[in-house]
């Protein structure tokens, strides 16, 4: 029987299998990149239990992360096209691309969202997420390398590491995720190799292990050396549409040019010095069997000595090719295999406690028209089946799941079945959000909290206060709000409905109602991310909303310190309400302060307080930090001490926090208040002569510049300005420099305003200005 043009997964299992399995091939949408998919003939598979549950060890989950036009989806696209997985390559120019699939990300030739798809290579299960580069959707790349193995940095080779790179590699290392980083782009003229290995030595604090020396420079950029093997790799593109997919290989002689014989000598002495250096089970082999030639040294113990070096992040490899010109992308594929980690080979503490039991985490929610939201999962343990009960610790509620999918960036196949160390897609998860770790059973948590306690002599700790719960992913607090109004009033639920769907998709979105205006409140990381969900709104869910002026996210603080004391009296009924609070706010140093607020009780009150009550004076505080005393907005870097709180019988834990949040306001007046303004980080690069223009213009705009760096004929100038000062910034930095100019911002801190600007906001606020 012959199953023909079926979707990605479907195509490696012959039809019988599909029907006894019961799988399903996805209804393929007419779109660019599904018309490139192959036929399937029934000898393509061996096995259906290899296909669905490959061995743990054949696993790898990667994700590809880069400062924006890298090329990650360029190299991704490649992946796919030299796997089998696409039978045409796809380009971002021409809008082809398999992970970027949104209009947006089209029109845009930028990746918005991050996709998972799924491929084979070398009897390997690749399971590859692409993530964007731009600041704005700094959370997808967060979110994606919480759940991934390792991870592919792509880089300019050109550039180095740039403003964003520098951002995905402090995610990565948080992470304790190994990388391997590809130099692309060595076609270009100003491509080097050199400046690439520097870059990532300073700025990234790395030990980069350069594992091939390319052939030729610029435009003459034919292939790379392998110093591993000593093989001479060769691409001979006959023409500008060669795939790229067949290349020369043969080893190195002596009737190669001797620079490069010698090059390549010096490279793989320091190479295999460099890596004795990290790993001592190599460094002892060296000096028991090849003490005299280095030369000696096989490829094989080599190659392991340098996955063990990664594996332990002690260093990373280093490639390099062209992804556009289809050159050195099968041999990342190779290093991808060879040197990052399996998810057995991934230690995670809590995994262990739920031993067989079913453990996951929720990274990802997609909401699909007709099938409500998907919800992404990484099985760390166990095994996940449709149709059964699963229990979200994070919500303490139960839910069923439906259907079990496989992700193929917006194509998925149904499965049966998906065991540890996979990816997988889910339907029917209707109340699971990003951040939710999900178990088989109430019992299985429980008995997972009890060997938790055993493990960590924890005694007679109750097993409900036992965390058993992966750590999620930190939201970032946004930067941008705007309003956001319906066409009509009649559409105001449809628009409140999307927006609660865009929220759960992408958690960095907030959303809020302004209690004196009652309009609603757009929260996001910059203009383009907004731009983007008003995009979205328009097209996915109809709704032709109007957008207010974008306003910038201030944060307040106080000056002083000060105390105050107020008494609530109210009767409610025939029910009395008597309680007096006495407390102090001061500030602390805004660099140290994590984001918010301190609250800290006195000794004799806190050993006085009921529980009830403690929490709802914690409740008082914290609504107080919601809107600060001179323009509402949040606090930041305040600290309130509770002195006393005195409460008669019959006061309820309500009236009790509203005595504190009239206290709270009544003492931040006292202290003074001070605004704070988002200060961004900002690396322009630019042609010489056109640099005074643009320090000209930053100067109008208060920035600071703190250094400006020569790279090949450009000049790039690291400084921060306040985030008010740069809306529009990209239209004019074209304007002033022909277009020949690029930048990009980053949140650096929040600082104190000067008086005079201080006061110019607050009259403008005040409708003055």
């Amino acid at each position: 029987m012959r199953v023909r043009a079926l979707c990605t997964f479907s195509r490696m299992i012959w039809g019988r299998y599909l029907l006894t399995a019961g799988l399903q091939c996805c209804r393929c949408r007419v779109s660019s990149h599904v018309k490139r998919h192959y036929s399937l003939l029934p000898d393509d598979v061996k096995s259906l239990r290899a296909v669905l549950s490959p061995d743990i060890s054949k696993i790898r989950n990667i994700g590809i992360m880069a400062h924006i036009d890298a090329g990650k989806t360029t190299t991704t696209e490649r992946m796919l096209y030299y796997s089998g997985y696409t039978r045409a390559l796809g380009d971002v120019d021409d809008g082809d691309t398999v992970t970027d699939f949104m209009a947006q990300e089209r029109e845009r030739g930028i990746t918005i969202q991050s996709a998972a798809v799924t491929f084979d290579w070398k009897s390997h299960r690749i399971n590859l997420i692409d993530t964007p580069g731009h600041v704005d959707f700094t959370l997808e790349v967060e979110r994606a390398l919480r759940v991934l193995d390792g991870a592919v940095a792509v880089f300019d080779a050109s550039a180095g590491v740039e403003a964003q790179t520098l951002t995905v590699w402090r995610q990565a290392e948080k992470h304790h995720i190994p990388c391997v980083c590809f130099l692309n782009k060595m076609d270009k003229p100003a491509a080097s190799l050199s400046f690439s290995i520097e870059s990532i030595k300073q700025k990234l604090k790395a030990n980069p292990l350069l594992l091939q020396i390319p052939v030729g420079s610029g435009k003459s950029f034919t292939g790379v050396v392998d110093l591993l093997t000593n093989q001479k790799l060769i691409w001979k593109l006959r023409s500008v549409g060669d795939d790229g997919r067949t290349f020369e290989s043969k080893p190195l002689d002596q009737s190669d040019e001797p620079e490069l014989l010698q090059e390549v000598s010096e490279a793989r002495t320091a190479l295999i010095e460099q890596v004795a250096d990290l790993d001592d089970e190599f460094a002892e082999l060296l000096l028991t069997d090849f003490s005299d030639n280095f030369e000696a040294v096989p490829s094989v113990k080599l190659e392991e000595a340098v996955r063990r070096v990664t594996l332990a992040r002690k260093g990373v490899p280093v490639l390099c090719g062209s992804s556009l010109r289809n050159k050195g992308v099968q041999l990342l594929l190779d290093a991808i295999i060879a040197y990052l980690p399996a998810p057995n080979e991934r230690h995670h503490d809590l995994v262990r406690w739920y031993k067989d039991d079913l453990c996951a985490l929720a990274f990802k929610v997609l909401h699909d028209k007709q099938r409500g939201p998907l919800v992404f999962l990484r099985i760390y343990s166990g095994t996940l089946k449709p149709q059964t009960a699963i229990h979200n610790i994070n919500r303490n509620c139960t839910e069923r799941m439906s259907r079990l999918l496989v992700p193929f960036a917006d194509q998925h196949v149904e499965i049966p079945s998906i065991t540890a160390g996979n990816i997988a897609l889910t339907v029917g998860l209707k109340q699971t959000v990003t951040g939710d770790t999900i178990v088989s059973s109430k019992a299985s948590a429980a008995a997972a909290a009890r060997r938790a306690q055993n493990d960590n002599g924890l005694g007679k700790k109750r097993e409900e206060d036992v965390t058993v719960v992966l750590s999620g992913v930190e939201v970032p607090d946004p930067v941008f709000f705007c309003t956001i109004e319906p066409p009509t009033m009649a559409k105001q639920a449809d628009l409140e409905n999307a927006l609660n769907c865009l929220q759960r998709e992408d958690p960095s979105l907030k959303v809020r109602v302004d209690p004196d205006s009652g309009q609603t409140v757009l929260c996001g990381m910059g203009e383009l991310h907004i731009e983007i969900i008003h995009d979205r709104i328009r097209r996915e869910y109809g709704i032709e909303t109007h957008l207010g002026p974008l306003q910038v996210a201030y944060r307040e603080t106080v000056l002083h310190e000060a105390s105050a004391t107020d008494t609530l009296d109210r009767t409610v009924g025939e029910r009395r309400h008597v309680v007096t609070v006495g407390l102090a706010v001061s500030p602390v140093d805004i660099s140290s302060a994590t984001g918010s607020y301190e609250l800290v009780f006195a000794e004799d009150v806190e050993s006085q307080l009921p529980q009830d009550m403690k929490g709802a004076v914690e409740n008082g505080v914290h609504s107080s930090y919601l809107q600060g005393p001179l323009l509402g907005y949040p606090l930041q870097g305040v600290t309130t001490l509770i002195q006393s709180v005195s409460i008669e019988p019959g006061t309820s834990p309500a009236m009790v926090s509203a005595c504190v949040s009239r206290c709270m306001l009544k003492a931040l007046r006292l202290a003074g208040g001070q605004v704070l303004e988002p200060v961004m980080s900002l690396e322009v690069t630019v042609g010489e002569e056109h640099l005074s223009s643009v320090l000209g213009d930053l100067a109008q705009r208060r920035g600071t510049v703190r250094d400006i760096q020569s790279r090949h004929d450009n000049k790039v100038l690291l400084g921060t300005v306040p985030l008010a000062e740069m809306m529009g910034y990209s239209t004019i930095l074209r304007s002033i420099t022909s277009g020949n100019a690029t930048f990009s911002l980053e949140l650096d801190t929040y600082e104190a305003m000067n008086p005079q600007d201080q006061n110019a906001l607050l009259k403008k606020m005040a409708g003055l200005l």
